[in-house]
């Protein structure tokens, strides 16, 4: 038996053959190509990438200008690599967690550590305000009526700069003084000489003075006198002295010896010689001085004190500085035109025959200006009625 063989045909052949060769020539080409166009491809992803996670961005800190170029995402990321540190209080316009985009403009203010002293209590505290009113004003401190703020409300604020509010507070009270009556001698042509009768009893005047106060932080800082007004007229004690002369009497006249004149009543009489009458008061003076320069002084003037050199309290009608070596501390004078006055207080420019007069109101001390009196020196005891 013969084998039997399939029938091949000679095209057939031919045509695997060309197919074949073909294939085997086309695919390295493609697949070059296509490797090529991957990686091209690829290339310009990966550039597009980097290109979109480049930024450019702004900073703004306390004022000053910076532009940066990063490709990182949050802020805090930005901040860590350019080491840049930030403080507590400073103040940022976005979050550290936030992310950045292409263009922001980020500004950050560092805070500024300052004391505060205020109401008895000094605070550490931080600012990113320009000056101190805004400082203390957006930390929640404010000033109140007479309240002073050291240094000012415009001074720029620094670093470790003391600030000081002190708190200021003004009270008017009022205070009660007596004002001492006068006593006034006057003649009285109706009582024969010898007589004295009281013609009006003497009654002390009120005066209320308004007082102002000042405070700082609770501690009294200053007192004056701001206003006064009389609440009380003072009435003056007026003493009648009689000057009607008295009858003669019937006298039998006798011849008798002329009396022989003593040295004693030459002396009585070199005495008399220093006896004078002011006032409807008859007194002995020391001595009298003439042209005696006179002004006046006042407590309400800054510096002067209610309390004399002779350790008395001034007194508007008796007290009067002098010069200790002119006129001794204690002694009673008479000013022609003022009448009597006590030497009480002394002053630095009160020297030789000068007197300063003393006055409660401060418009009457200038007012009084400079004058020029006769002045009796009497001597420790006020001269009175017999």
């Amino acid at each position: 038996m013969g084998v039997f063989q399939p029938e091949v045909s000679h095209d057939s052949q031919s045509s695997s053959r060309s197919f074949a060769l073909r294939l085997k020539q086309v695919n390295p080409r493609v697949v070059l190509l296509a490797g090529v166009a991957s990686i091209v491809i690829a290339l310009l992803i990966l550039l597009y990438v980097h290109g979109q996670s480049k930024k450019e961005i702004t900073l703004v800190i306390d004022g000053q200008v910076q532009t940066l170029e990063t490709r990182e995402t949050l802020f805090s990321d930005v901040l860590a690599k350019e080491q840049i540190s930030l403080q507590a209080h400073d103040e940022l316009s976005i979050g550290l967690s936030d992310e950045i985009k292409d263009g922001d403009r980020i500004v950050i203010n560092t805070a500024q550590k300052f004391a505060l002293t205020v109401d008895g209590k000094t605070e550490t505290l931080f600012t990113t305000e320009d000056t101190i009113g805004q400082a203390i004003d957006k930390l929640g401190y404010s000033l109140e009526g007479l309240d002073k703020i050291y240094p000012s409300l415009e001074t720029a604020v620094s670093a470790d700069m003391e600030i000081k509010i002190v708190r200021i507070n003004k009270h008017v009270v009022q205070r009660t003084t007596n004002l001492p009556f006068r006593v006034i001698k006057t003649a009285d042509p109706s009582l024969t000489k010898g007589t004295v009768r009281v013609a009006q009893a003497g009654k002390p005047g009120v005066m209320i003075q308004h007082i102002e106060k000042i405070y700082q932080d609770g501690e009294l800082a200053s007192m004056r006198m701001i206003g006064k007004e009389v609440q009380t007229v003072t009435k003056d004690k007026v003493i009648a002295i009689g000057t009607k002369p008295l009858p003669k009497p019937v006298v039998v006249t006798a011849k008798v010896s002329k009396p022989v004149t003593t040295s004693k009543s030459s002396k009585a009489s070199a005495k008399a010689s220093n006896v004078t009458s002011k006032a409807g008061v008859d007194f002995e003076y020391k001595r009298m001085i003439k042209n005696v320069s006179m002004t006046a002084y006042s407590s309400q003037e800054p510096g002067i004190g209610t309390r004399t050199a002779s350790g008395t309290r001034v007194t508007e009608g008796r007290t009067i500085a002098v010069d200790p070596s002119v006129i001794p501390i204690g002694w009673w004078v008479y000013i022609e035109g003022l009448g009597f006055r006590r030497a009480e207080d002394t002053g630095g420019a009160i020297k030789g025959n000068k007197v300063d007069v003393y006055y409660d109101s401060l418009s009457h001390a200038r007012n009084f200006g400079r004058k020029s009196r006769t002045l009796y020196v009497i001597g420790p005891v006020k001269p009175e009625l017999n």
